[in-house]
Order: structure tokens, then C-alpha cells, then sequence
């Protein structure tokens, strides 16, 4: 009983560092880039972690997205290229959840810097993409995604129904909404 214990204990230490082992530089780089259309991916500004699971710049780039590599500590895989108009709104974001804020939390004091011009926000909707992927399909070792889903989100502070004529509910499957309407946070979301 005791060595089966032990045996099972081993196996869920190994297993749990296979799932938050940080992929190398360019492992990190080839899966993030995967959520930026091809004709930006070489260009793109890539954020990953290095060996100590710090956010770091893995690689600087030369057009206007940011690429934010998949969190090793979370279940799954999860890449997001942006806009670098909404690099200061997701750095800020990054910052308060480092600062143990809870989501809630996050929303409030990003409203309220955003409505007073601190934080600043593009005046015209600015591109998400976001890549995910089931975990056993994201091999950390070479960087591959198999059967990605992308989802594409438009941010833009204080979007209405009325502005965009678009529902603020999902209404069929790709079509798009708006999500957060009326809000700072407003975002036009479709996922395909």
C-alpha cells in the first residue's frame, strides 16, 4: 500500500511538471505566433517565460502586434496576439493579477483609470486573437498546436448595441457580438 502510494505520488509530481515545464525560446515563439495571421507572425513582438516562469520579451518585433505566449502553469493552451494600442490594457491587467487582484477587482480599477485618461485606450477597435487548444494537442518540446481554435475579439471602450447594431448575446454559431456592451471593457467577440 505504502509503495503504491509512493508510486502514484511520483506520478503526479511528473505529471505536473510535464504540464508546467516552460517550453524553450523558439518552442514558445512558434506556438504563440500560430494566433496572428501568417503575414504579421514574423514581425510580431513575442512575450513568453523564461526558465524561472517569468513573463519576459522572447523576442522584439517590427509591426504592430504583440504576441502573449500560453501561461505553463494552466491547464490547456492559450495564445494571444493583439494590437500594440492594447499592450498598455493588457500589461495593466498582467500587473494587477501579479498584485494578487481578484478579476473583479481588476475591472474596477482598470475602469476607473481608463475613464480618467490614465490608462489609455485606442479610439478605434484594436484586433485579439486568441489561440487555444486542448493540452494533449500542444506539444511543448517542438511548439506544434494540432486542431487550434481561433477566436477573434474587437476592443473598443463603451460599444453599444445601438452603435454597432450587433447582439449582446452569442446568436448563432460564428457570428459575432458584443460582449460588455456600454462598458470600458466593451468587445466585439467571433468565434468561428
Amino acid at each position: 500500500m505504502k509503495k503504491t502510494l509512493s508510486v502514484l505520488l511520483t506520478l503526479f509530481t511528473i505529471g505536473a511538471y510535464a504540464q508546467n515545464k516552460i517550453p524553450s525560446k523558439d518552442a514558445q515563439i512558434k506556438a504563440t505566433v500560430q494566433a496572428a495571421p501568417q503575414m504579421f507572425q514574423e514581425g510580431a513582438k513575442v512575450l513568453g517565460y523564461n526558465a524561472d516562469g517569468k513573463l519576459i520579451t522572447l523576442r522584439e518585433g517590427n509591426n504592430e502586434l504583440v504576441c502573449l505566449a500560453d501561461d505553463p502553469k494552466k491547464e490547456g493552451f492559450s495564445a494571444a496576439c493583439y494590437s500594440n494600442k492594447l499592450e498598455a490594457f493588457m500589461q495593466r491587467g498582467r500587473e494587477l493579477e501579479a498584485e494578487g487582484k481578484s478579476a473583479e477587482e481588476k475591472q474596477e480599477i482598470r475602469k476607473k483609470e481608463i475613464d480618467s485618461g490614465k490608462l489609455e485606450m485606442p479610439e478605434e477597435a484594436a484586433i485579439l486573437y486568441v489561440l487555444s487548444a486542448d493540452q494533449a494537442n500542444y506539444n511543448v518540446e517542438t511548439g506544434e498546436v494540432k486542431d487550434g481554435k481561433l477566436r477573434y475579439v474587437f476592443y473598443k471602450p463603451y460599444m453599444s448595441v445601438e452603435e454597432t447594431g450587433l447582439p449582446d448575446k452569442p446568436q448563432g454559431k460564428g457570428m459575432p457580438w458584443l460582449m460588455d456592451a456600454d462598458t470600458h471593457r466593451s468587445h466585439i467577440m467571433i468565434t468561428p
